[in-house]
């Protein structure tokens, strides 16, 4: 039996952040990963190799359809997946190492192996190594998430499924003539744009009449109308009843209402689920609301003492860096007595092209909860830097509280969204005003001015439009 100070289950971005975070306050950690690299779900087959292969095919994207303008003339242009696929894998395991060279620095000890909790303070790896037990006054469980299931749908596995998850397409080894993507959430819409940009047909059926649920209604209509011109078939009402794979290399996706739709490849991503699996909740008391999700308290302490939970194993959006930013809180908390995460302040971005990226709260939620606001937009039309980068779809919102003027939500549909966020993200965080916004000086040209534009905007008074 060894001993620590701190056990952590599962080395995903919140997992080996909060394993980090603890090994700087002085803790002897460890950290259980089940998979041989580091990084978890995110760093190995999420958000890192889908933003290798959305920057790969839009730059194939561009060379056929955009350089043109810029006065770049290409005798042709030809796709090398294997290589695009390399090059993805290379990125990864880079990363995958990179996390391992943080543990050695830091003095964290890995266990390769399935984390299971026994009870307060225990948990056992069952590993290469055989069935080791460890014992430590602090055990955080940060598992991540699996692609949710849909009944009907029969998934398969590997590069040769035919109905698979984000993680299957991620590594289909040739161009889908037909692709089928159900759901047009965040991972369908970026997955089916990356093989959109490649070649297939890609339709999109989603069961709801909007795509991005969630995001502000607004920006989203506006982003589906800018996606369909770049080819993605939206067919919005759509509910899926079954999926399976068919002979001669082909697969059938059945539609309540319709005629079966044959294709060559289906993406199920309908959303992700707890993992849990494996992980000796029940047998240790640990409780659990009806979605699977661990509950909680605000330093989150489960109802099992000294058993903490973090990331998308609990409520809130299951995003990276919330599961980060919850790891660095509860460490802290641990270790300190304070650690704190202002949900308010998390961005969210959508990788497409044009990107979408959100903080704060939307109009739908300031008016169903009856908060007053005021609202300025500023498009990227009307910007000197996006009209020459070639990318002027979109725009800036801004909404800031009608009486104290303070910035409640940003929402983002153009170039480059996901880093102009930051700096609403940051305002929401200091309690800055759509003034405070409007004040500070921008560079330019850059695309930073539609923010500052926006808020403008807020009080009547943009400039550039």
């Amino acid at each position: 039996m060894t001993r620590h100070d701190l056990v952590v289950i599962g080395a995903g971005p919140g997992g080996y952040v909060a394993a980090l975070r603890a090994a700087q306050l002085g803790l002897d950690v460890a950290c259980i990963e089940k998979e041989p690299q580091l990084g978890g779900t995110c760093g190995r087959v999420g958000c890192i190799p889908s933003k290798a292969l959305l920057e790969s095919s839009d730059l194939y994207w561009e060379a056929k359809t955009r350089f043109g303008t810029h006065g770049v003339k290409l005798p042709s242009v030809g796709l090398d997946l294997a290589q695009m696929l390399r090059r993805k894998d290379e990125i990864v395991a880079g990363l995958g190492q990179g996390v391992a060279g943080l543990f050695k620095k830091n003095k964290v000890t890995r266990y390769l192996g399935l984390g299971r909790l026994l009870g307060p303070g225990s948990v056992s790896v069952a590993g290469p190594q055989g069935e080791l037990r460890l014992e430590a006054k602090h055990v955080i469980l940060a598992t991540g998430s699996i692609s949710a299931p849909l009944p009907g749908v029969e998934l398969e596995s590997g590069p040769d499924a035919r109905v698979g998850t984000s993680t299957e397409a991620l590594a289909w080894p040739s161009v889908p003539e037909h692709l089928v993507v159900i759901g047009a959430g965040v991972i369908g819409l970026e997955l089916g744009s990356v093989w959109a940009r490649l070649g297939a047909r890609v339709s999109v059926l989603e069961y709801l009449d909007r795509i991005l649920p969630g995001m502000d209604a607004d920006l989203a209509r506006e982003a589906q109308r800018v996606l369909a011109k770049q080819g993605l078939e939206f067919h919005l009402g759509s509910r899926v009843t079954g999926a399976r794979s068919a002979p001669g290399g082909r697969a059938v996706v059945e539609v309540q209402g319709r005629e079966p739709v044959d294709c060559d490849r289906v993406l199920l991503a309908v959303g992700r689920a707890p993992n849990t699996q494996g992980l000796g909740l029940a047998e240790a008391g640990v409780a659990q609301d009806r979605r699977g999700s661990v509950l909680v308290d605000e330093r989150f302490a489960t109802n099992v003492a000294g058993v903490y939970a973090i990331g998308d194993l609990i409520r809130g959006p299951m995003l990276a860096h919330k599961a980060e930013e919850e790891g660095i809180a509860c460490v802290e908390g641990i270790v300190t007595g304070h650690g704190h995460v202002n949900y308010d302040a998390i961005p969210s971005v959508v990788y497409t092209a044009p990107e979408i990226a959100s903080v704060g709260h939307s109009e739908e939620d300031l008016t169903a909860a009856g908060i007053p606001f005021r609202k300025g937009v500023f498009p990227f039309q009307a910007n000197g830097r996006a009209r020459a980068l070639g990318h002027t779809e979109g725009r800036v919102k801004v909404l800031a509280h009608r009486d104290t003027d303070r910035v409640l939500g940003v929402h983002i549909l153009g170039p480059r969204a996901g880093d102009l966020i930051a700096e609403c993200a940051a305002a929401i965080e200091f309690g800055a005003s759509s003034e405070d916004l409007a004040r500070t000086c921008h560079a330019h040209p850059t695309l930073a001015e539609v923010v500052k534009e926006a808020a403008l905007a807020v009080d009547g008074r943009a400039l550039h439009i």
